[in-house]
């Protein structure tokens, strides 16, 4: 998949995010010299092909006071995993859930959800929540929790040498 050159220059004004202004699409027109109905139609068609998954807001959990926030991982069912996992990355409080294959011996989990809350006891009632939900198809789980934010950005892409 490529891109060209305005697709770039457009990525790249987007990666640390929309101004933060009233109309943020018309100013991004601006500052790329371009109108704003057809910046929105290169955004819509780079999402159609898949260049960029979405636009979405990322707010910052830690300033919104949810300082406790622990990867739960379960050992489920792999029978199970495709009807169990849609049902916990729906719950409110989990941010991201996703299957990811065992390393076996050392690694037996194949389920992730990150869940948030104001403190570690609340962390727990919705990781006890999730359980209740896999039930039986649940062997084994843990839980790593954050203690420090390492990358709160999306893929950058370099300048073209040349």
């Amino acid at each position: 998949m490529s891109i060209d050159a305005t697709d770039r220059r457009i990525i790249a004004a987007t990666q640390a995010g929309l101004p933060l202004v009233p109309e943020p699409y018309a100013a991004l027109a601006d500052a790329l010299g371009m109108d704003e109905a057809a910046l929105c139609d290169r955004l819509r068609a780079m999402q159609e092909r898949g260049i960029i998954r979405r636009i979405a807001l990322a707010p910052n959990h830690y300033a919104l006071g949810m300082v406790a926030n622990g990867m739960s991982v379960w050992d489920v069912d792999d029978a199970r995993i495709a009807d169990l996992g849609p049902r916990i990355g729906a719950l409110d409080f989990v941010s991201h859930c996703y299957e990811r294959p065992r390393a076996l011996p050392e690694w037996r989990y194949n389920l992730f959800a990150m869940i948030h809350g104001a403190s570690r006891d609340e962390v727990e009632h919705k990781r006890a929540r999730i359980k209740a939900i896999l039930g039986d198809a649940c062997r084994a789980d843990d839980i790593l929790y954050s203690t420090r934010i390492l990358k709160k950005t999306g893929l950058r892409l370099r300048q073209k040498e040349g």
